[in-house]
């Protein structure tokens, strides 16, 4: 994986990776807090629903006292219930008339007087349970003393269900109960009904039997498995039903708080939504953000690593831009710095180079002429011995002797000829690489092989010595050529072409279809005196390598063994192809 992937794939991470943990921190704590809430909520309901039931049982339990101390002050009640000198009682109309109208002026419900047998002497909630017998709801009430107790009793049109208290009131020499109730469900569920997420439901036995949800029956809801209510609290009150038969029943109502789940789902819900909303708007700008850092973060590095590819040691002309102030800036400094101290270097071994070549080239010299004076020596021995023994036949003796002069002067104006084109002077104009190569190949002769040119269109001139330049692509057609070794089908190709942004180099290529070179071969090629052909100097690539680099280019070979060889020199550039000179590029 590329650097930049690496760091693409990083800078996504880390603009996706917050963005997962806030929505996910963000969840959890608003569950959380919302269901710390709805326990405090509901734990405030359930106490206020105890304390609701204790307040109604007081309030029923104060009702009947005052209606048992009523009753005590009311001649009426006595008279129906006591005898009077041994006879009957009082009317039957008083005692049914007389619980009603106390049932409603004290705000109940329910409100029946029994004697002590457990005979209904009147009953305020249906006149038509006078004169039935029922111990149950006494017995009941008693057992739980002040505990409020769940009755249901039948009423003219309905049946209803109050919260029961018991009291007594003493005529004559027989003690009178006195039961009493009130319906408090709805007034337990409108407190409930401040919090939409609670509900009550009241279950009575045998069967059970469940109230509706706080509001209308008609907005309850089935529950699912993932949308059921919590159970948060259950009361349980003893519960008289009176209209189970004659005798009645008795058993135990709960009271059960219930709590919906729905405005936690909806909420998360809705973050969830908001969630997958912001998403799917931040993964692609996180995509777009991290592509363009990554972008925008390796693009220098990749100009840098470009540029420092680029380097040879025949090529050391690169440039490392350092105007950034960052790590990417400090790095272009020290490969600059490196570049430029790679560049000294270089100067002064092609300066030792040029030393070495001098005192061999001067050894050579050396050696040469003094072959080239040896025979001229010998002839001018020859000729003073004749003078001196046998001054009459000098004339002959010279003419005899005058070729090997002539041969050895003409041997050693060759040498001068030769070692004259060797390090001639340099001078830079814009040279026309093109019509340097047109030049060259008009004047070659390789018959029977051929030479062609494939010039490059507009190609930008380059600061040179056409002398020198053509000097140079001389010695690598020629060498070219001599490769063919005379084939028919031999076959030499010189293309021109600008190569780099803003064609800031000019590439110039000699191909040929020869034999190539092996590796040993090619390791010698620049040696100076090494050679291959008979009457080679040895001094060609040399040479040609000493001139490219002192017009600032560069010189390469391929070549491999039967694939032909390919001589490569790139030559810097004006800007702008100008034609008649300006600043390299």
């Amino acid at each position: 994986m590329s650097f930049r992937a690496r760091l693409f794939a990083a800078l996504t991470v880390a603009a996706l990776l917050p963005l997962g943990l806030l929505a996910y921190g963000v969840r959890r704590e608003m569950t959380r807090r919302l269901t710390d809430d709805s326990d405090r909520r509901a734990a405030a309901a359930v106490q206020g629903l105890r304390d609701g039931l204790a307040r109604e049982s007081g309030a029923v339990a104060a009702r009947l006292d005052a209606i048992a101390a009523d009753l005590e002050r009311d001649n009426r009640f006595r008279l129906a219930v006591v005898p009077v000198g041994g006879g009957g009682g009082g009317s039957r109309r008083d005692l049914l008339d007389l619980a009603e109208p106390m049932m409603r002026g004290a705000g109940l419900d329910f409100l029946e007087i029994q004697d002590s047998a457990g005979r209904i002497v009147s009953s305020g909630h249906f006149r038509n349970e006078f004169d039935r017998v029922d111990s149950l709801l006494p017995r009941g009430l008693a057992a739980a003393g002040a505990a409020p107790v769940l009755v249901r009793a039948r009423t003219p049109t309905r049946d209803v269900v109050v919260l029961a208290r018991l009291d007594s009131v003493r005529a004559g020499r027989e003690r009178f109960t006195v039961a009493g109730g009130a319906t408090v469900e709805p007034r337990l569920r409108a407190e409930l009904a401040r919090d939409p997420d609670l509900a009550l439901r009241i279950v009575y036995p045998p069967a059970v039997s469940e109230s509706a949800t706080v509001g209308d029956s008609s907005t309850m809801r089935d529950s699912t498995a993932d949308d059921r209510d919590r159970t948060v609290a259950e009361l349980r009150l003893p519960f008289v039903d009176l209209t189970r038969g004659s005798a009645g029943e008795s058993g135990e109502a709960r009271f059960v708080v219930t709590q919906s789940a729905a405005t936690l789902r909806g909420l998360r819900r809705s973050v969830d939504r908001w969630f997958l909303v912001a998403l799917a708007v931040g993964v692609p700008l996180a995509l777009v953000a991290a592509a363009w850092l990554a972008a925008r973060i390796s693009r220098p590095l990749t100009a840098l690593a470009e540029r420092t590819a680029a380097i040879d040691f025949d090529r050391l002309d690169q440039t490392f831009p350092a105007a950034r102030d960052d790590e990417v800036g400090a790095l272009a400094q020290v490969l600059g710095a490196m570049t430029e101290r790679l560049r000294l270097g270089a100067q002064r071994l092609r300066d030792a180079e040029r030393r070495v070549a001098t005192g061999d080239l001067a050894r050579q010299v050396n050696h040469d002429v003094k072959n080239g004076l040896v025979p001229i020596r010998n002839v001018l021995r020859h000729l003073s011995q004749v003078a001196r023994d046998d001054p009459a036949s000098l004339p002959a003796v010279f003419a005899e002797r005058r070729g090997t002069l002539e041969s050895g002067l003409e041997y050693l104006e060759t040498l001068a000829r030769n070692y004259a084109r060797l390090s001639p002077a340099m001078r830079r104009e814009p040279c026309d690489v093109n019509a340097v190569v047109a030049e060259v190949v008009r004047v070659t002769d390789a018959r029977p092989a051929a030479v062609r040119a494939i010039p490059a269109e507009a190609l930008p001139r380059v600061p040179a010595d056409p002398l020198a330049l053509r000097r140079v692509l001389e010695n690598l057609v020629g060498n070219a050529v001599d490769s063919l070794g005379g084939r028919s089908d031999g076959l030499v190709t010189v293309t021109t072409e600008a190569v780099g942004p803003g064609a800031r180099a000019v590439r110039l290529s000699v191909m040929d279809n020869g034999p190539g070179m092996s590796r040993p071969e090619l390791e010698r090629a620049f040696d100076d005196f090494h050679t291959t052909k008979k009457e080679g100097t040895g001094l060609g690539l040399s040479i040609v390598r000493r001139l490219v680099l002192d017009l600032g280019g560069s010189l390469r070979i391929e070549t491999s063994p039967g694939a032909g060889t390919r001589a490569i020199v790139e030559l810097p550039s004006y800007d702008g192809n100008a034609p008649d000179g300006g600043r390299p590029a």
